[in-house]
């Protein structure tokens, strides 16, 4: 019998939350929880899930009790939330995990996998429909060793020491299709599969073009169109989460050309193509890009 990954499994139940959150969310989770808990004390904690935490039931709710919140960070697709002891509850949500901020009588999701009941009292809590996403509580010099993959990771894409040189260098040194090339975490860290759309529309490159085919004005120009992308998306979806709360799915309405497939282009009038491989969808204009 052929064996299937966890995500497939997922992309195949109906009603399943199956966006994996990118920058523009994550940065979005970040301004909504450094506006709440930064200064909160963890009175009391409780491991639903000790699968997910990555830590024993006990050693986690025994450690996590006394906690307090420093501003949250994010790194590539994790968002690290630090506390003053120096741990760090370091986060991958994968497809299906999400966040919740609210008060205690609030119905528990029967997926909820860890609980903190805050000193504002009001509860901080994390679900995951399929139990793919993954908590680590470290120390700052555990990271490398406990986070899987954490040394594996290029520069973040938003890391100022990003500069357009140092993309292009380390692009280059790729030979895939473009859309690929940027979804490498090992390359870059942090670009999606729907965000990814949304840049190389902006660039106005073909997702499948060939890396090896691509200019250096191109590439150059794709690292313009990164920032640009995610200077313009992410305050629009902070914006969606102050308005109207944290989402289960992720807020996506005002992508350009992802999941938008038959609609027509907003910049040529052209219809936007769809192409499905595996369980990635790739959306992208034949008409006005290359």
């Amino acid at each position: 019998m052929l064996l299937l990954s966890r995500a497939r499994l997922v992309s195949q139940i109906p009603g399943v939350t199956r966006r994996m959150p990118e920058i523009p969310d994550l940065e979005g989770y970040r301004a909504y929880f450094n506006k709440r808990l930064p200064g909160l004390a963890v009175e009391s904690a409780q491991s639903v899930i000790p699968w997910i935490v990555r830590m024993g039931r006990d050693e986690f709710e025994s450690r996590m009790k006394g906690q307090v919140f420093q501003p949250v960070d994010r790194r590539a697709k994790y968002l690290l939330f630090p506390f003053e002891s120096g741990d760090n509850l370091v986060v991958h949500s994968m497809l299906t995990g999400r966040f919740e901020y609210l008060q205690p009588k609030d119905r528990r999701r029967p997926k909820t996998a860890f609980i903190m009941h805050l000193s504002n009292n009001m509860d901080f809590r994390y679900f995951d429909d399929r139990n793919m996403g993954r908590a680590y509580l470290v120390r700052e010099d555990e990271f490398a060793e406990k986070v899987p993959r954490w040394t594996e990771m290029g520069p973040d894409v938003m890391d100022p020491q990003l500069t357009e040189r140092v993309f292009i260098e380390r692009v280059k040194k790729m030979r895939a299709q473009i859309k690929s090339v940027l979804t490498t975490e090992k390359c870059i860290a942090g670009i999606g599969n729907a965000y990814s759309d949304e840049i190389l529309w902006e660039a106005r490159i073909h997702p499948y073009r060939k890396r090896t085919d691509l200019s250096e004005e191109q590439l150059g120009e794709i690292f313009r169109s990164i920032r640009k992308v995610m200077d313009w998306s992410t305050p629009i979806v902070a914006g969606l989460m102050e308005e109207k709360g944290l989402p289960t799915n992720h807020y996506r309405d005002h992508l350009r050309v992802h999941r938008k497939g038959g609609q027509d282009c907003p910049r040529c009038g052209h219809r936007i193509s769809e192409i499905t491989s595996g369980q990635r969808i790739t959306n992208f204009c034949r008409g006005c890009q290359e």
